[in-house]
């Protein structure tokens, strides 16, 4: 029986022009004769062994006594297909489920996808959930076994829906199969086909992909497909909130929103209400405004967050889309309707007159938090120490700093940076180092570029011994020193005559695959010169062409 055609979607065409298909392989009946393939071209004879077979197998032959019965006739995959059919309703579902396992051991057929599709059908449809489980596993790691494989099976599942009167059931149990299986990459992609041809997944279906997404590195597509589900008004139960909370503390954001929803709303809420928020608000920080925006109507319809935190989210969108005036109209509608301006409302505004470099207006709103005892987020602070270390504001920026550090909050590394940047231009090298020795006693972790602007910054004040402290504790933090650090420290070993342990670190520099600037070879070929050691110059010119000729 052929299986009625159908058009693939373009997802699912796409794909599978990248894919080969589960290929029939033809029986050697090595006892074939004449006749009996002639009987076999009979359209009348092979709907009578198919009715013979069916009415075995309701009987309950054995094994045995099939094979005996029919050993001389050649099943091919169309008549084991409908055989299968014949058999669909789930009070002969056993029967088709024997037969398939049979045909394939003592008739030497190999089942193509197609036929597995149909058995699946059959079991999914009847309840018998282990074996239709099975045969999905089975049917996935036929042939390569990889993702793309997932939409060859699921295109026939979808293909011979209609013909084997299944129902959607079947597409749960494919769904987590595939999750049980770790194919994941392609989750998103199987939800939405399986959408554009009117199926809809349950709840359980897309928390075990959840699950196993979330177990897995590729957290970021928890998130897409969490959206996905509230796109498509699958609405989230308790097991899926739990999975997406120990997403945010996977990625180390819990604490965050916990924060953001505490702040908006005046007190704790609820994980589900924090879990949304996080999506709302990732979703307008990426620039999806209008998806964001239509998402949380959808959410505030059905009480999954609160109208203060979405407020918030309005303007904070407005703020995204440099639409302050809007952004300062919705505020004061939020006051009038009765609600209170909070933390993430002013650090929305804050933010984007930073970014604007209008300091004054930004100073000027936090002080106005100040007078409101609001207690700002470690952002709002960053905001503005960065910003007024940029444009020289040095006081004012120490003054943010001393101010966060008495809320029990640290700096971001991108902030510290251009504060200690700053003051090592300015010849503070040893406040910067007191600042970050203060912040590494509370936990705080330098980073590479940090070290490289107070090393810089000390050479520049000319304390050498004071850069080669700073060297010495990025090795015992385990923290490589980059090409410009090396050059600070060898240019400055070379102005105090220190050739010895300049060269040293040069040897240390190329050991480590950094090629020194030419500046810093011409340094040293000049101090070797005034000492008047002509053959090192001589070496180290030779050094300098190489590494000229390795660049180019």
């Amino acid at each position: 029986m052929n299986l009625s055609p159908r058009i693939i979607p373009p997802l699912a065409s796409n794909l599978l022009s990248k894919t080969s298909y589960f290929f029939i392989q033809p029986h050697q009946n090595t006892y074939s004769t004449h006749s009996l393939q002639t009987l076999q071209d009979s359209s009348s004879t092979n709907d009578t062994i198919i009715t013979s077979i069916c009415n075995s197998l309701r009987r309950g032959d054995n094994w045995d006594a099939l094979t005996k019965k029919f050993r001389s006739f050649r099943f091919t995959d169309p008549i084991v297909q409908e055989v299968l059919l014949q058999l669909k309703e789930p009070y002969d579902a056993k029967s088709a489920l024997n037969f398939f396992h049979w045909s394939a051991k003592n008739c030497n057929t190999r089942h193509g996808v197609s036929t597995y599709c149909i058995i699946i059908h059959i079991l999914a449809k009847s309840k018998l959930v282990r074996h239709a489980n099975a045969l999905i596993e089975s049917a996935l790691r036929k042939e390569s076994g990889s993702d793309e494989n997932v939409f060859v099976v699921l295109d026939s599942l979808i293909g011979s829906y209609k013909t084997a009167d299944s129902c959607p059931f079947v597409f749960d149990l494919f769904v987590q199969s595939c999750a049980k299986l770790r194919m994941i990459d392609k989750g998103l992609d199987v939800c939405k086909l399986l959408d554009e041809n009117g199926f809809m997944l349950s709840v359980i279906s897309y928390n075990t992909l959840l699950h196993v997404v979330q177990k897995s590195e590729k957290t970021p597509m928890v998130w897409g497909i969490y959206e996905y589900m509230i796109e498509k008004r699958i609405y989230p139960n308790e097991m899926t909130i739990r999975i997406m909370i120990s997403a945010l503390c996977k990625e180390g954001r819990l604490e965050r929103f916990l924060d953001v929803v505490e702040k908006s709303h005046g007190k704790r809420c609820q994980p589900g209400v924090v879990v949304n928020t996080c999506l709302i608000y990732g979703m307008i920080e990426e620039g999806r405004i209008e998806d964001g925006l239509r998402l949380m109507r959808r959410m505030l319809q059905k009480n999954m967050i609160l109208d203060t935190i979405s407020c918030s989210l309005i303007i904070l969108a407005k703020v995204k889309m440099r639409d302050l005036e809007s952004a300062w109209g919705v505020y004061d509608e939020m006051l009038r309707r009765g609600f209170e301006g909070n933390a993430l409302v002013y650090d929305s505004f804050i933010k984007a007159y930073c970014e604007e470099k209008q300091i004054d207006e930004a100073v000027k709103l936090m002080d106005e938090m100040e007078c409101l005892n609001m207690k700002p987020f470690a952002e709002t602070f960053n905001h503005l120490i960065k910003v007024c270390s940029e444009v020289g504001r040095l006081e004012e920026s120490l003054k943010f700093f001393d101010k966060m550090i008495g809320n029990g909050l640290l700096p971001s590394c991108l902030s510290f940076n251009e504060l200690v940047a700053k003051l090592c231009e300015n010849g503070s090298a040893k406040c910067a180092d007191k600042l970050m020795t203060t912040l590494m006693d509370k936990g705080f972790v330098p980073d590479q570029n940090m070290y490289a602007c107070l090393i810089a910054g000390y050479v520049n004040v000319g304390d050498v011994e004071g850069a080669l402290k700073l060297y010495y504790e990025m090795q015992y933090r385990s923290i490589s020193p980059s090409t410009s650090i090396f050059d600070s420290l060898i240019i400055a070993l070379c102005q105090r005559g220190r050739l010895k342990e300049a060269d040293e670190f040069l040897a240390l520099m190329t050991g480590q695959s950094l090629t020194p600037s030419i500046h810093v070879y011409k340094k040293l070929i000049a101090s070797h010169l005034e000492r008047g050691d002509e053959t090192r110059a001589h070496q180290l010119y030779r050094q300098r062409c190489a590494d000229i000729d390795d660049i180019q």
